[in-house]
């Protein structure tokens, strides 16, 4: 790679794509543990250089990517057949998202009977939720995480995909947005006072928070 020059840097859902003038393009995946850092030539990274997976490195300045469990290096053009990349939903931080066929996909057969809250995580509906604003979407649309996808109204599935698109844009901007039950469980609800509660769920597994009062099971 060197000597090649960096064209693009975009994100498709949770994957960061970097692209460079001789066809190839690097895709990394943070998961729950890996984190990108930038420095200025010679400053001190905050973390050891053997947790290093990738480095870049730039006219003034570096970029270090610790800790991914994921990153490939490969041609461009196979972007388009990437299993990993071909497959995504509709991205709900892209200018071009389309909530109509984030919806479709949400309803689709295969998904009738999965909990919502695992099927706003499958990044073949759609692309960038992650278990924060998962949990917080529901949240604001007061809908227990549990419901079968089959069990909700077109309106109220809807109201999810237009919700968590608000969200994700909104911490995109701002970098930060006050949870409301996310990490809070046994502690009260800021919309009722009861309890938050939690529960693990899921192939692998993930972690959903909740009001019991405030999104109550049917």
């Amino acid at each position: 790679m060197i000597g090649a020059t960096v064209t693009a840097v975009e994100a498709a859902g949770k994957n960061l794509l970097i692209r460079f003038d001789n066809g190839l393009e690097l895709r990394t995946h943070l998961r729950m543990n890996g984190s990108w850092h930038r420095y200025r030539p010679g400053e001190p990274w905050r973390r050891p250089a053997a947790r290093a997976r990738l480095v870049i490195e730039v006219p003034g300045a570096v970029a270090v990517c610790f800790d991914a469990p994921v990153v490939e290096l490969f041609e461009a053009r196979a972007e388009g057949i990437h299993p990993a990349l071909s497959g995504l939903g509709p991205d709900l931080l892209s200018p071009e998202f389309d909530p109509a066929e984030a919806t479709r996909r949400l309803r689709a057969h295969d998904r009738a009977t999965h909990p919502i809250a695992e099927a706003l995580v499958d990044q073949r509906a759609l692309a960038g939720i992650g278990n924060i604003w998962k949990s917080e979407t529901l949240f604001a649309e007061r809908i227990w995480p549990f419901t079968p996808v089959g069990d909700l109204t077109d309106e109220a599935l809807e109201g999810v995909v237009r919700t968590a698109r608000q969200k994700l844009v909104a911490s995109a901007r701002s970098g930060a947005e006050r949870a409301e039950v996310y990490g809070r469980a046994g502690r009260p609800c800021r919309r009722c006072g009861a309890k938050v509660a939690s529960r693990q769920h899921g192939d692998l597994p993930r972690t959903t928070y909740w009001c019991p009062s405030c999104q109550p099971a049917p």
